[in-house]
């Protein structure tokens, strides 16, 4: 998966056009995703990335990065070793392109809007 383009509120990737938040696997797509509050982010809201235990996850916080990554996530992640990228969205997509390339296995958890 590619993400070809971000701009506020909007992602396409591969071509498909994405206006809810969303998480990206490598052969799927999750869409319309639901946080248990909107702008944090816990570990039940990724467990499903958890669970498939990818190399790399990127987080992207939203256009002014108001999504915060909550304490226990990144306890988790390190624990499992799961290395952890959180920035705003326009440059997690750069990175999560950046590891798709590098043939990472990548997930990433995007907010699309503030």
């Amino acid at each position: 998966m590619k993400i070809d383009r971000y701009k506020f509120g909007v992602m396409i990737v591969d071509g498909k056009e994405f206006t809810k938040d969303l998480k990206i696997f490598p052969e799927r797509i999750v869409e319309n995703w639901w946080r248990k509050e909107g702008h944090k982010l816990y570990l039940e809201d990724i467990q499903d990335i958890v669970s498939y235990r990818p190399e790399v996850l990127v987080v992207g916080t939203g256009a002014y990065g108001f999504m915060k990554v909550q304490r226990e996530v990144e306890e988790k992640l390190r624990e499992l070793g799961i290395h952890l990228i959180a920035d705003k969205t326009s440059r997690s997509a750069d990175i999560f392109n950046h590891l798709v390339e590098e043939g990472k296995k990548v997930c990433g958890a995007f907010h699309l809007t503030c």
